[in-house]
């Protein structure tokens, strides 16, 4: 029986941060869940495709648009599982074991809570406001990671090449009744919050999913977003 899980990261220039998220995913190898890991470039000038090669990993490039780096490492993807992560993403000790309950339900994807690296008070805040959005609007972020079925996601189209807000456009797609938490931490930088600031980046966040959910286009969204405004 092969192994079920295709993990897929869209990488740009991510040396710093990479290394770590792949140390965290090798569990899965000893586990028998790791089928293939895929990584989808946008055109980094830094180490990221040695990083990933040394790593066994598949690489394949694209134009820098996380929607569409990984809408095609979905389309190149082999397993029967999809587990899409962002490549400043490190999964807690133990995800594989926490992960089987929801390989038993292909009709249901799933993703997990949030945490942030080194970030105190003001981290634990944020990460408290992100994982209620995820309960209760059922509204998680990339950042949390997204395991999925390969049935499910090509029921609901899988990710969209848009600038941004692919991930909140594949868990509105997913709807309420087919997502659900893991109950494990994915751990992601909290190095943009601290460079913005914590209250500066997080409102900056709200404002632009307010937005995007009552219809401004991902692209005049990330042109704003480009400009800092």
């Amino acid at each position: 029986m092969r192994a079920p899980l295709s993990v897929i990261i869209a990488t740009l220039n991510a040396e710093a941060e990479l290394p770590a998220c792949l140390s965290a995913l090798y569990e899965a190898v000893p586990a028998g869940l790791l089928r293939e890991l895929i990584i989808v470039d946008g055109g980094s000038s830094d180490q990221t495709c040695l990083i990933a090669d040394e790593a066994g990993a598949t690489i394949l490039r694209a134009a820098p648009s996380r929607g569409g780096q990984l809408k095609i490492g979905a389309e190149a993807a082999k397993g029967d599982w999809f587990l899409f992560l962002h490549a400043d993403t490190i999964l807690e000790d133990g995800w594989t074991e926490v992960i089987q309950k929801s390989l038993l339900r292909p009709d249901t994807a799933a993703y997990f809570a949030l945490a942030f690296r080194n970030s105190g008070f003001a981290g634990s805040c944020v990460a408290k406001w992100a994982n209620f959005r995820s309960v209760a609007f059922r509204l998680p972020y990339g950042d949390q990671g997204l395991l999925i079925s390969r049935s499910l996601y090509n029921e609901v189209g899988g990710y969209q090449d848009i600038p941004l807000m692919e991930d909140v456009a594949i868990s509105l797609k997913l709807g309420r009744k087919r997502l659900s938490g893991i109950a494990c931490h994915a751990h992601t930088s909290a190095e943009k919050y601290k460079s913005q600031g914590w209250l500066r980046r997080g409102r900056r966040n709200l404002w632009m999913l307010t937005r995007y959910l009552f219809g401004v286009t991902p692209e005049r969204l990330a042109e704003e977003y480009r400009r800092g405004s």
